[in-house]
């Protein structure tokens, strides 16, 4: 137990017109200041979590935050960048800063501005985080990566599609109660399952429904370490955490199993000293359907081949044996690359704390979150605990 979580702050997901990269990391980062009645000159170190990849001309945004923020000039501030990964990986350079004794208290911010930029153009940046070598010609962008996913997945262990429409629609249901997701519409098993006009085909098997969203926000949190932690008005503590990187190339892995997402799971679950029955609810990359029903399986509440049925019996909806994604996931929240991380680490906190209002999950303490980069190629894995 190196540091906790003592401020956040969450902007709305979505489409979010009159903002840009600054404006929206200047806001969380005031707010996450202010809710954790933190001095901005006491912070010791800055990390930016912001893929940008192209969606934004200003790229280099390390010191944006100081631009509203007077105290935190001169402060070191760090922009950190792993494909979809980069908000937790932000959040994980931050704990090894406090771990190393460098400093105390450290503040993250992810953020992307996704929306200013043209649909195929939106393709070819995301494609960027696959190994362009052998994948940059796929068709559909990174939804024909996770379309190839699902077929052969399907190929090996039967249609899906029940169980990935369940997903879907589970995770449009919770978005609805949070406030922040970019999409609140209950959109029901028989439109995520069927092929209409508004829910095509997008990539092999996945429709529209099966995707996350094209997103605009920001997320940002306070860290310090547990002893100052012990005496702020809240502290959501680091129980473990763990990074597994795996091979680029799909082409070097069998992608009908996620290897680097169990691997990240199983140090974390390691260093905790504890197993998935201790977790109360996960946070988890459903950047499509597919991929959170195969989390299942890598982080070990079924056998391989077996997501499916964890779906459709209820297992993972937001009363069942494990929640997952009660605040809609990517699918309903939205996926904006930087600020995705540094989300479900906010509305983690936010759920063992007890504050998360309608997505609140009934007597959560601890919780996890998966967040992969690519194609489980970038792993991270955190386990949260609220001990004030």
């Amino acid at each position: 137990m190196t540091a906790c979580i003592i401020g956040w702050h969450h902007s709305k997901f979505g489409k979010l017109e009159g903002e840009t990269v600054e404006s929206l990391i200047v806001d969380v980062a005031a707010k996450a200041l202010k809710d954790a009645e933190m001095d901005p000159r006491d912070i010791d170190a800055i990390y930016l979590g912001f893929y940008n990849g192209g969606f934004s001309a200003q790229d280099f945004g390390s010191s944006l935050v100081m631009n509203g923020i007077d105290g935190l000039r001169w402060k070191p501030s760090t922009r950190v960048e792993n494909a979809c990964a980069t908000g937790s990986a932000a959040v994980h350079q931050g704990v090894n800063f406090i771990e190393a004794k460098q400093g105390r208290n450290v503040l993250v911010v992810g953020v992307e501005k996704m929306t200013d930029t043209k649909g195929p153009r939106v393709g070819e940046i995301l494609l960027s985080a696959s190994y362009v070598k052998e994948e940059a010609e796929t068709e559909g962008g990174f939804a024909g990566v996770f379309g190839q996913i699902a077929s052969t997945y399907f190929q090996k262990y039967g249609d899906q599609s029940d169980a990935l429409a369940t997903i879907a629609a589970k995770n449009h249901k919770n978005g609805c109660e949070n406030p922040m997701a970019q999409m609140q519409k209950d959109l029901g098993f028989d439109f995520c399952r069927n092929v209409s006009e508004k829910n095509p085909i997008v990539a092999g098997p996945l429709k529209r429904t099966d995707c996350s969203l094209v997103s605009d926000g920001a997320a940002a949190l306070v860290l310090t370490d547990v002893e100052t932690a012990m005496s702020k008005k809240k502290a959501v503590v680091f129980r473990a955490r763990n990074q597994v990187n795996d091979y680029l190339p799909m082409s070097k892995r069998d992608m009908t199993f996620l290897s680097g997402c169990q691997k990240a799971w199983e140090g974390a679950f390691e260093k905790a000293g504890m197993t998935l029955e201790d977790l109360d609810l996960v946070e988890t990359h459903d950047c499509f359907t597919i991929a959170e029903l195969m989390q299942y399986e890598a982080m070990g509440l079924t056998a391989p081949g077996e997501g499916g049925k964890a779906a459709v019996e209820g297992w993972t909806q937001k009363d069942g044996k494990l929640p997952v994604n009660a605040s809609g996931g990517l699918k309903a929240k939205g996926h904006p690359i930087g600020a995705t991380g540094v989300s479900m680490h906010v509305l983690t906190a936010m759920q063992v704390r007890g504050e998360a209002g309608g997505i609140q999950v009934d007597g959560a303490k601890v919780g996890g979150v998966f967040n992969m980069g690519g194609a489980a190629v970038a792993n991270y894995c955190s386990i949260l605990e609220a001990i004030r």
